[in-house]
């Protein structure tokens, strides 16, 4: 028998729908809370009892946390809608119309070749630069292409038999999405990292073989501390 699915279909504004919700962030933990944990923590037997359960105990995560309301997410719908509408519709409709076939060709090439080669560069030059250099007792490799994929995982940081993780991102990313965290699924990842190595997961955010944030470094070195004593 097919399980029922209780999910809306938006057809073809699906996409935009997404990309906007994502680019405002308006489905993070701090606006809806961590819905796969309230979920796993409910265990509904039907949509119903979710639905109550989620209105009753869901509260957004942050130092302002609140309580989640019907009304708290038709605000968010209604934000969404004002997004979309002023900001992402003409901005997009301005680069529809000055779109060119050789922007395409460059942008497939300059993904697949030149930003591949930045990004490689970049997460050794913060690893040997400035990480190898600061914990010298630490053992640093590059992950695995499953672990890279599957658990966002960049560099491993070995301290004896344990392990820490590295993810390493351009400063554009908090410049493209505020200050940046990781999404309710990469913290399940990092959880699972957590699980298997040992370690915590840390995001390090470059500018060049520069790290930028800088209180990352003193996170790092309770880490150690932590696993060296374990």
């Amino acid at each position: 028998m097919p399980i029922k699915r209780y999910s809306k279909e938006f057809g073809k504004k699906e996409k935009v729908l997404n990309y906007a919700t994502q680019t405002y962030q308006l489905s993070r933990p701090n606006k809806v809370g961590a819905v796969m944990a309230l979920i796993r923590e409910c265990q509904p037997k039907n949509f119903e009892d979710w639905q109550q359960w989620y209105f009753e105990n869901a509260h957004t995560d942050g130092k302002n946390s609140s309580k989640v309301s019907p009304q708290s997410l038709e605000e968010l719908g209604e934000r969404l809608y004002v997004k979309i509408k002023e900001i992402v519709i003409p901005e997009w409709t301005e680069a529809f119309n000055q779109l060119t076939l050789q922007d395409c060709i460059d942008y497939i090439v300059n993904l697949t070749i030149n930003r591949t080669y930045d990004g490689f560069i970049r997460e050794k030059s913060v690893v040997h630069d400035n990480l190898i250099k600061k914990f010298p007792q630490v053992k640093f490799e590059e992950s695995d292409p499953v672990l890279d994929h599957a658990g966002d995982i960049d560099y491993l940081g070995w301290v004896g038999d344990k392990a820490f993780g590295l993810q390493i991102k351009p400063v554009t990313t908090r410049a493209n999405f505020g200050n940046y965290s990781a999404s309710e699924r990469m913290q399940n990842s990092f959880k699972n990292f957590m699980k298997q190595y040992g370690g915590n997961v840390f995001i390090v955010i470059s500018l060049d073989d520069k790290i930028k944030n800088e209180e990352v470094e003193a996170q790092i070195a309770a880490e150690v501390e932590r696993l060296s004593t374990k």
